[in-house]
């Protein structure tokens, strides 16, 4: 897992005023390289931007302007795979090429909040800033320093990409998806709610089901079940709906069913259930909590 993370600070509202940059570069999922710069942004420094960043005047007093760190960011970033969180720094080196006439740089941006909303059902719709994910995974560091966010927005990829399985390329396919999917196609991938009764089963369905499949996850989500696209040894729970004879391959089951049986055979415990059975635990679950 090969990418660079990248996170600005500024000097005023305007996100060409780039006052610092972090870039931290990784290999295989881990930091070998890392980069902070202060820049002077030839503008005004707007107090309450100096509150959140700790950055003064002083500061970049004799740090090179954006225009003479340019070539240097370019040789970084250029066609690279770039890690940046929310739309602001991708938007700040754009603004920051205008004012100085220069070309954008071109990187193969890769926003990691939608990376979040997807990896974490807890966040799809709320809560997703980067400070917040981090208290979530536990990863300690300074907020508004440019290389500590950087460092942290690309540490919250990889563990999303350990949780998901998806690597970084397969990422930029997901992201145009919608948060749940579904409709087409039988990728769910959603993190099993805390505070459910059947948190730590990993459930997995099959088949057509009487709901959209991207529904069926999310309740299963709620009452607990991590819900994932493939039969593994840490699945526990199988939710086998009506088969499509004609995707059979000539089988009577679909693969997922065959390879859960196959755990099965060899100790796995993992239990197969129709959709009858899916609903009536959650219904049991739902009473339960009543």
């Amino acid at each position: 897992m090969n990418f660079i993370a990248i996170d600005v600070e500024t000097a005023n509202a305007d996100y060409s005023s780039i006052c610092q940059i972090g870039i931290a570069i990784f290999n295989n999922g881990v930091v070998i390289e890392k980069l902070k710069i202060f820049v002077n942004p030839e503008d005004y420094f707007n107090p309450f931007n100096i509150s959140i960043h700790g950055i003064s005047p002083e500061d970049v007093e004799n740090a090179p302007t954006f225009n003479e760190f340019y070539s240097e960011l370019k040789f970084f970033l250029e066609d690279k795979i770039v890690i940046h969180h929310m739309p602001f720094d991708r938007i700040a080196i754009n603004r920051a090429c205008d004012c100085y006439g220069l070309e954008h740089i071109k990187p193969k941006w890769l926003d990691n909040a939608k990376i979040v909303r997807r990896t974490w059902t807890d966040f799809a719709h709320s809560g997703y800033g980067l400070s917040n994910i981090a208290k979530y995974l536990n990863l300690k560091f300074e907020h508004h320093d440019a290389l500590e966010d950087a460092i942290v927005a690309g540490l919250v990829v990889v563990k999303a990409s350990e949780i998901t399985n998806l690597t970084i390329e397969e990422w930029f396919k997901r992201v145009g998806q919608p948060i749940f999917t579904y409709k087409g196609s039988s990728a769910i991938n959603l993190d099993g709610n805390p505070e459910g009764q059947l948190y730590g089963e990993s459930l997995v369905f099959t088949g057509a089901l009487s709901i959209p499949r991207s529904e069926a996850g999310l309740i299963a989500s709620q009452i607990g079940c991590k819900v994932t696209n493939s039969v593994t040894k840490n699945t526990t729970m199988l939710v086998v709906g009506i088969q499509d004879n004609t995707k059979l391959a000539g089988y009577g089951k679909s693969s997922k069913h065959r390879k859960a049986e196959e755990l099965i055979e060899s100790g796995i415990a993992i239990r197969i259930l129709s959709e009858n059975d899916f609903v009536a635990i959650c219904n049991l679950v739902d009473d339960s909590n009543e």
